[in-house]
């Protein structure tokens, strides 16, 4: 007699979440919200609990963008600026990092950048083993270099600790023709190829995050973080957002 209570396998047994700096702030965009960051955290443990293995990338948008020294004329050289973006990352992960913990977590923060007395350096053998052991980790500072988005991180660091996907997270519903929130006739895509994403030049990731996902055949799940149970959705492979692969 068949175990009705046995839940069904996942779709996604190791995934990556990509979060930008901005899904942890106020309404206004900016600092860190106790609320934004306390539900997203929910979410992710929901998704934990089923048995994924999650690595977190986080932005820092939220707290400082390079592109406001972007100029000729700026005092803040871009590459300094860039360092300093990577350090906002590192902000945001400390407060992931207690978010999930307060919910019974057990987690790890890993720096592209050695600051070894608030988080552990990134080492590739060292992370699988921490997510083999059950920890969510939250990987910061990018890969540690200026002129690297966190998107490029974040499939980067897919491809190191072969992860399933990369799950993007949005405010909208997936990828879209146009921007949904100018556009109200704008079209959601179901899926899509990489080729589509370069060819259209749809707003998903930067080109070079696409393009090693593409050279690796690593798919792009982008979905809405802001519905309650996404996470958990995706990683079950259900009908969620838009998938970005290399055939439809």
């Amino acid at each position: 007699m068949s175990d009705d209570s046995t839940p069904a396998p996942l779709r996604y047994q190791r995934v990556v979440l990509k979060l930008s700096g901005e899904s942890l702030a106020d309404s206004g965009g900016r600092g860190i919200s106790s609320q934004e960051m306390s539900d997203i955290a929910e979410q992710i443990r929901q998704a934990h609990s089923s048995g994924c293995q999650i690595a977190i990338v986080v932005g820092g948008g939220n707290i400082l963008r390079g592109a406001q020294f972007s100029g000729s004329n700026a005092l803040v050289q871009e590459a300094t600026a860039h360092y300093m973006g990577m350090l906002a990352t590192v902000i945001n992960s400390l407060a992931m990092q207690d978010a999930l913990e307060t919910l019974g977590l057990s987690t790890r923060v890993m720096s592209a950048v050695p600051m070894d007395k608030i988080a552990e350096t990134f080492i590739r053998r060292r992370a699988i083993r921490h997510l083999t052991k059950g920890r969510v980790i939250i990987l910061a500072a990018g890969i540690g270099n200026p002129f690297v988005t966190t998107d490029t991180a974040a499939a980067q660091r897919a491809l190191e600790i072969d992860a399933d996907v990369v799950l993007k997270a949005t405010r909208v519903d997936g990828v879209y023709s146009d921007d949904p929130e100018k556009n109200p006739h704008a079209v959601l895509y179901d899926q899509l190829t990489y080729r589509d994403v370069t060819e259209k030049q749809l707003r998903v990731m930067d080109a070079t995050a696409i393009a090693l996902c593409q050279e690796h055949s690593k798919p792009i799940l982008v979905f809405n973080f802001k519905k309650a149970g996404s996470i958990v959705r995706a990683i079950n492979g259900e009908t969620v957002g838009t998938w970005i692969g290399s055939e439809k």
